[in-house]
């Protein structure tokens, strides 16, 4: 028998067995939920902090393009918090990391030809031959790794440019000797690297009588995909996750994506219109696809209803699926990529129910808003799957009563705090999916505009979201208690599996991310490792469960062909515990694999460069009669071959 919701198959796991004996779970296979959709291993990426830049994008310079006036006055990190989320203090960049070379005025800016944004630095010389110029320190370098580069610079005549690296220990190495033209051209080179250190320092000096200006300079590691980090990339392939949300979050209600598209190098900075810091635009749309194609995923794109137009939202979407010769098409082409890109979904907006959002407008307001985007993207691409912004309670009913012939799915964020219990930490989210299901429920039976509509949910932002941004902002350390709860929350998505068709993890790297970086390592953290062993290991077709498992978490589910069931077991308890299955009428064959995911306490980490530990192990099984064991705080999956 199929039912219409697993969350009515489901039971509360009352702690009423003793703690001797096994617990007794009986999987009836026959009894089988809606199938779990791939979407809701979904991650998202938003333009902040060190996700992109520091994180995932491998150019090892900040401020490649000058947004800050470059002076005198040294003095380019500030330390500020979150006082939302009690944070604690983090460094960001306030002022222009590039040091002066030369006496006081050596340099100005140009604002009469600049290369990128408003202004490009203008390094004037001395008459008495001595170098001037600028640099930039705090550069990770290896011994023996290749770097690749490249420079964009204008000079007057008898101008010499070095390019220069230098080590922590005094010691340099040339890259470059340029005399460059009068009009600004880009110089590439190449080096590897003769040591190792942690604060090399790149300088650009010049030499002889008048001045040279800089357009931009860029250095990343030689090993990069398309610009992005190598190790993050094999990282998010062996994630797997299908679909990647991006470029925002709060990021996108004051973005203009036209300023990621056309030659990087060109491209504007900006102030993060949401966030602190700059916004680069080295990473636009070609950057994103890139991506997302290199690892085998979907784009998501967020559009900008905020600040943003109902036109700039068509645009957009014209740029990336119209034919090369309608006339956003037309620009994508010469921009270098005359085929549409393969976008199919589109979140139409962020969070337009916070007054903290840009552009932010009452309920009623908005709903046309909302309608007069999705009618424009649907003039442009009648195919397009719209998502809208949805947050349960008022603006949830406002928004499907008078928008749902404009949407596909409705989004829904949630984000948890730390508690100390590990019980109840871990229970958070699940719990939160569990209530907004229901709400969804409760809609679809009182809404009139959803009798003919199946509006499911898109959770496209969920996650932990608490302690020390360790990670530059929104960096958070994740923990062994945190890997628990994202394991609890996809049993509460497979367990409604009928009102959940996507759901992104918030974020992919170092901003509340799987995945953290440092300047020359990468690492899964603890919730990017049960992403992973979920994503490989558990099943997709949700089965019914009845028996009692104290706080133990159970969930179970076929695979896609039939031949084997899984089933996952979190246990947030200090004590091992053990469970017998019953399983009927599928009969298993009597052996079977397993995987533990857990670490020696629920406070253990996984940072990058040291060992981690926090680990995922694998072993075999025979049926037992005395149970199997699930270890103290720990995520197993079991898989039972069947007959």
């Amino acid at each position: 028998m199929r039912l219409p919701a697993l969350l009515l198959i489901a039971f509360e796991f009352l702690a009423s067995s003793c703690w001797g004996a096994p617990r007794a779970i009986a999987i009836d296979t026959a009894r089988t939920g809606t199938r779990v959709s791939p979407y809701v291993y979904g991650q998202f990426i938003e333009h902040l902090g060190r996700g992109v830049y520091g994180g995932l994008w491998a150019e090892m310079l900040e401020d490649r393009k000058f947004f800050f006036i470059i002076s005198d006055r040294y003095a380019p990190w500030g330390t500020t918090s979150d006082p939302n989320w009690s944070s604690g203090p983090y460094d960001y960049l306030r002022a222009s990391p590039w040091k002066v070379i030369g006496p006081v005025k050596t340099v100005s800016m140009d604002t009469d030809a600049p290369f990128a944004g408003i202004h490009s630095p203008s390094v004037h010389l001395g008459a008495d031959g001595t170098e001037a110029g600028i640099s930039q320190d705090g550069l990770a370098l290896s011994g023996g790794r290749g770097y690749t580069g490249r420079i964009v610079l204008a000079s007057d005549p008898g101008v010499a440019v070095t390019v220069r690296i230098a080590g922590d220990s005094g010691v340099s190495a040339e890259l470059a000797s340029i005399t460059p033209d009068r009009q600004f051209k880009t110089y590439p080179f190449r080096f590897v690297s003769p040591w190792t250190s942690d604060d090399a320092q790149i300088q650009i000096v010049g030499t002889g009588t008048g001045s040279f200006r800089v357009g931009a300079v860029s250095l990343m590691p030689a090993d990069n995909i398309d610009g992005w980090r190598s190790d993050v990339v094999a990282l998010l392939k062996e994630l797997d996750s299908p679909i990647y949300r991006w470029p925002g979050g709060n990021f996108v209600s004051g973005y203009n994506w036209k300023d990621g598209i056309g030659d990087r190098d060109r491209r504007p900075p900006r102030q993060n219109p949401a966030w602190t810091g700059i916004e680069p635009n080295d990473v636009g749309i070609h950057e994103f696809m890139d991506l997302v194609a290199i690892i085998g995923a979907e784009p998501y794109v967020s559009l900008n209803t905020g600040l943003g137009t109902a036109k700039e939202a068509a645009e957009e979407v014209e740029y990336c699926v119209g034919p090369a010769d309608t006339p956003m098409g037309r620009i994508r082409a010469a921009n270098g990529h005359p085929d549409p890109f393969p976008v199919t979904w589109w979140a139409v907006g962020n969070e337009m129910f916070g007054q903290w959002q840009l552009g932010h407008m009452p309920l009623a307001e908005y709903v046309k808003k909302h309608n007069e985007v999705a009618e424009a993207i649907r003039l442009v691409d009648p195919t397009a799957h719209l998502v809208a912004v949805g947050s349960v309670g008022a603006w949830d009913e406002g928004i499907l009563a008078g928008s749902a012939g404009h949407m596909d799915l409705i989004s829904e964020h949630i984000y948890r705090k730390e508690l100390a219990d590990v019980d109840a930490h871990s229970r958070q989210l699940a719990d939160d999916i569990d209530r907004i299901a229901l709400a969804h429920r409760n809609y679809q039976r009182t809404i009139p505009a959803l009798k003919a509509a199946n509006i499911r949910v898109a959770m496209d932002e969920w996650n932990y979201w608490y302690g020390p941004y360790v990670y530059g902002e929104l960096g958070v350390q994740y923990h062994l208690k945190d890997a628990l709860g994202i394991a609890r929350g996809l049993h509460a998505f497979f367990r409604n599996s009928d009102i959940y068709f996507m759901a992104n993890y918030a974020q992919t790297v170092n901003v509340i991310g799987a995945i953290k970086t440092s300047r020359t390592d990468a690492v899964f953290d603890t919730t990017g490792l049960v992403l992973k062993l979920y994503r490989h290991r558990f099943g997709s077709v949700p089965v019914a469960l009845t028996g009692s498992a104290g706080k133990l978490d159970v969930a179970a589910a076929l695979t896609d062909d039939g031949r084997a069931l899984t089933v996952g077991v979190v246990n947030p308890q200090r004590d091992a515990d053990r469970l017998l299955f019953d399983i009927h009428p599928a009969v298993p064959d009597g052996n079977g694999t397993m995987w533990i995911l857990t670490g020696v306490d629920p406070m253990s980490t996984n940072m990058p460069g040291k060992p981690p530990n926090v680990t995922v192990t694998e072993s075999t099984f025979s049926e037992d009669a005395a149970g199997f064991p699930v270890p103290p705080y720990s995520v197993v999956i079991f898989r039972f071959e069947l007959r």
